[in-house]
């Protein structure tokens, strides 16, 4: 009896933390709207301050993000976006953006 109750915990153990790793791959990517701060084409970079994001648990503030060259032009400073970002290898990177 006390083995099937170990297994029973260990099994529970395991399906809890399945959960949060299929939960922390979901929540790796999110849409938000924000104000351009900063562009730096060249470099790839762009800095948007913008509400809290839940998705990615990242509190208001303004953020540099990077962002494939193609997708900043247009993009200027005092544009309004929405745009979607995701965390790729500790940093964020915007992999959509419009005004």
């Amino acid at each position: 009896m006390i083995h099937n109750s170990r297994v029973t915990q260990v099994l529970a153990a395991s399906l809890a933390l399945a959960s949060a790793y299929s939960v922390n791959a979901i929540a790796q990517e999110a849409t938000a709207s924000g104000e351009v701060r900063r562009v730096d084409a060249q470099a790839g970079k762009i800095t948007i301050k913008h509400g809290a994001i839940a998705e990615l648990q990242l509190p208001a503030m303004s953020l540099v993000y990077k962002a494939d060259v193609a997708l900043l032009n247009g993009i200027q400073p005092g544009d309004k976006v929405k745009f979607t970002a995701k965390r790729e290898n500790d940093q964020y990177v915007i992999t959509k953006i419009a005004k």
